[in-house]
């Protein structure tokens, strides 16, 4: 299938029971985006700021990006004037970070806090005490310039249907935990980012209402880096 009829497909999918599509577009072309973007995607999701920077230069002002790889505090500052949304905050520091260039572009920048559940070092985010940590903490209290929509979460890299399933519903579990105690009268907090192309279906049943497809819509096939376009 097309990568039209793959967002057609999915939106269909996604829409029924309310759950916000990325099309993750890291390392496509611009015309793959073209191509979704003329099918009416408008949310895509980049890994790597210099990429995500020079996709915006030269793509429709109206898409609304979001940053879901890990971001380096010293990155923050190119991305600030435009991002929709960071999906991968995993620190204080770095929210604080963001805080700063937001307020520097007079902007209040959406936020998720990346929060670690899989069963392997290689990947990013706070753990459960430290994300109850951070939002106690008086330092996250004087931020005025991010906002913080929800968690985000990915799960282990297995064939182990039943061990993605339970991180994936422990973070749900935690995501409800949190809204009901910070965020009781805060009905911006409603996003719970889980899922990717491998897992997406599993991450939606367990609760998720934001999935973030690469293959799925792009597909496999292997194409000339963006770069080199």
């Amino acid at each position: 299938m097309s990568i039209a009829e793959n967002i057609k497909s999915l939106k269909k999918e996604t829409e029924l029971i309310n759950v916000t599509l990325i099309a993750v577009s890291k390392t496509k072309p611009v015309e793959d985006v073209l191509e979704a973007y003329n099918t009416g995607q408008r949310l895509f999701g980049e890994n790597m700021v210099q990429e995500l920077v020079e996709k915006y230069e030269q793509l429709p002002k109206d898409i609304e990006w979001h940053l879901i790889g890990h971001l380096q505090s010293n990155k923050v500052k190119y991305i600030a004037p435009f991002i929709s949304m960071i999906q991968s905050v995993d620190s204080l520091k770095l929210l604080q970070e963001i805080n700063k260039h937001a307020e520097k572009h007079n902007r209040v920048i959406d936020c998720l806090l990346q929060v670690y559940i899989a069963d392997e070092e290689t990947k990013f985010g706070l753990g459960f005490d430290e994300v109850i940590e951070l939002l106690r903490s008086e330092e996250f209290t004087a931020l005025k310039n991010v906002k913080i929509r929800g968690l985000m979460g990915i799960a282990t890299n297995t064939d182990n249907e039943k061990q993605i399933k339970d991180e994936y519903y422990e973070l749900k579990t935690f995501f409800d935990g949190i809204k009901q105690s910070f965020f009781r009268k805060d009905k911006s907090f409603d996003t719970l980012s889980m899922g990717m192309s491998s897992d997406y279906k599993v991450a939606i049943e367990q609760g998720s209402n934001m999935v973030r497809l690469g293959s799925t819509i792009f597909g496999q096939r292997v194409i000339k880096h963006w770069k080199n376009n």
